[in-house]
C-alpha cells in the first residue's frame, strides 16, 4: 500500500498527571544541575503530595525502579535552552526554590528560569503503519486544524503530545471529529481509519491564549500562516551540521520484564551513570524520555555514547545518524500554532513540484520532532541534510536556513 494510503491503527491516552514546563537558559544550567539529578530519584513522583509549606506527607523513599518512576518526564538540551516537562509537584519542589525574584528590567527575564503558570497534561501515541515524520502530521493534524497549540516529542517508541490542561475538552472533541472512537473505559482512542496526508501544530512556552484569527480550514493554508510568521518574526532555521545525533533506548528487562537478572542489573546501573555524566557534564544535545510504562529514551549525540558504557546497554542503531534543525521560537507570541506543520509538512510532504539548486525535483524527507520550552528541534538523517535544507528554502516563504 502506498504511504500517503497507509493505515494507521493508533491507540491515544491521555497519561494521567498534571505537568509544567520549565525552561532553563543555557547560561544558567549550572545552577539547576541538582534538581536535575534529584528527577532521576524522586520520592514517590505519581503519588508524591507536597504541602503548601512545601512539606512532604510521606518520607519513605519509592520501590519503584528509577526509570519508571514517572508518569511522564522529558528533559532536554539542545544548543538553545535547557527544557523540562515534569510533575508539577516536583517542579514545585525541586525548581520552584530556586526560581529567582522576577528582574525590574523586562530584558533580563529572558537570561532567567520560567515555570509554566498553567497545567499540561501529556498524550501518550502508540501507532503502527506509518513511519515518524509521517506520524508527526498525521497524528497531529485535527489538534493543528482545531487551531490547538501542543507541543510534541518523538521517542524510540511511542510519541507524546503535550496540550493545555484548559484545553483537554477541545483536544476531545477535535480527535473524535476526526474519526477517533473515545473508549471511556481505558480513557483512549483508538483510530483504524485511512488518514489523508496533513498538518501538526505546535506552541510556544506557555498555554496559548485564544487565536486572534480562526484556525486555517486546509493544510495549504496552515503552511501559508506559519512561515508567514516565522518570516515576521525573522525566525531562521539553524542547522547544526556538528552534531550527530543517534535515538537509543533502555532495555526492557532493566524494567524486570525477563531476561538474566545480573545483566539487567548491570544495563540499568550503567544507564543510570551515563545519564548522571550527562546531567552533570552535558552534550550539546541530549533529549531524555521517562515513562511509567516503558524504558527510557535517549536522543543524543553519538559523542556521547561512551558515557554509558559498552554497547550493550542501549538499544537502537549507533550507525543511523540524525543532523538537527532548531528553530528558536522565543519571538513568537504565546498563541502561535502550526509550527510543526508549516516546518515538517515542507518535509514530509515534499516541495510540491519544487527543484532543488541542481533543478531536481525536491523528493519527501523522513524526519522527526522534538519540542522544548522555547523552540523545536527537526532531526533529518545525515543523508537527507541537503535534501531536507533544500525544501525548507523552496517556496514564496522559503527559509534562508543557515
Amino acid at each position: 500500500m502506498a504511504q500517503s494510503n497507509a493505515i494507521m491503527t493508533a491507540h491515544v491516552h491521555f497519561v494521567e498527571d498534571r505537568l509544567s514546563l520549565i525552561h532553563i537558559p543555557l547560561k544558567c544550567y549550572a545552577k539547576y544541575v541538582q534538581p536535575l539529578l534529584q528527577l532521576l530519584n524522586p520520592v514517590d513522583p505519581i503519588d508524591h503530595h507536597v504541602n503548601g509549606d512545601g512539606s512532604s506527607d510521606d518520607d519513605s523513599h519509592s520501590v519503584t525502579p528509577w526509570a519508571t518512576q514517572h508518569a511522564f518526564l522529558n528533559i532536554s538540551i539542545t544548543p538553545i535552552e535547557c527544557s523540562v516537562v515534569c510533575s508539577k509537584a516536583l517542579a514545585q519542589e525541586y525548581f520552584a526554590p530556586l526560581v529567582p525574584p522576577k528582574p525590574k528590567k523586562p530584558a533580563a527575564e529572558a537570561d532567567q528560569i520560567t515555570i509554566s503558570s498553567e497545567d499540561f497534561v501529556v498524550i501518550s501515541v502508540e501507532g503502527e503503519g506509518l513511519d515518524a515524520g509521517q506520524r508527526v502530521l498525521e497524528l497531529t493534524s485535527p489538534l493543528a486544524m482545531a487551531g490547538i497549540s501542543i507541543f510534541f516529542i518523538t521517542t524510540y517508541f511511542s510519541d507524546y503530545i503535550l496540550v493545555p490542561l484548559k484545553s483537554r475538552s477541545a483536544v476531545i472533541r477535535a480527535l473524535e471529529a476526526r474519526g477517533f472512537a473515545f473508549e471511556k473505559s481505558a480513557e483512549a482512542y483508538v483510530n483504524v481509519a485511512a488518514h489523508h496526508r496533513n498538518a501538526s501544530s505546535t506552541s510556544s512556552f506557555d498555554a496559548p491564549l485564544p487565536p486572534t484569527t480562526p484556525p486555517p480550514t486546509t493544510v495549504s493554508e496552515l503552511q501559508a500562516r506559519t512561515f508567514a510568521l516565522l518570516h515576521r518574526h525573522a525566525i531562521v532555521p539553524t542547522v547544526h551540521r556538528d552534531i550527530r545525533l543517534v535515538q537509543c533506548a533502555g532495555r526492557r528487562d532493566s524494567l524486570g520484564h525477563g531476561g538474566l537478572a545480573a545483566a539487567a542489573a548491570h544495563h540499568d546501573l550503567q544507564l543510570q551513570i551515563g545519564l548522571t555524566r550527562c546531567l552533570v557534564r552535558p552534550p550539546r544535545f541530549l533529549s531524555l524520555t521517562l515513562t511509567a510504562a516503558e524504558p527510557p529514551s535517549l536522543l543524543l549525540e553519538r559523542d556521547a555514547l561512551p558515557r554509558f558504557g559498552g554497547p550493550d546497554v542501549l538499544l537502537g542503531s549507533k550507525l543511523d545518524v540524525l543532523i538537527p534543525i532548531s528553530l528558536n521560537l522565543a519571538p513568537l507570541p504565546f498563541e502561535a500554532t502550526g509550527i510543526v506543520c508549516g516546518v515538517a509538512g515542507k518535509l514530509v510532504g515534499g516541495g510540491g513540484g519544487a527543484a532543488g539548486g541542481d533543478g531536481q525535483v525536491l523528493r519527501p524527507v523522513e524526519m522527526s520532532y522534538l519540542s522544548t520550552a522555547r523552540a523545536g528541534t527537526v532531526m533529518v538523517d545525515e543523508v537527507d541534510l541537503e535534501r531536507a535544507v533544500g525544501l525548507l528554502n523552496a517556496g514564496e516563504f522559503g527559509l534562508d536556513v543557515r
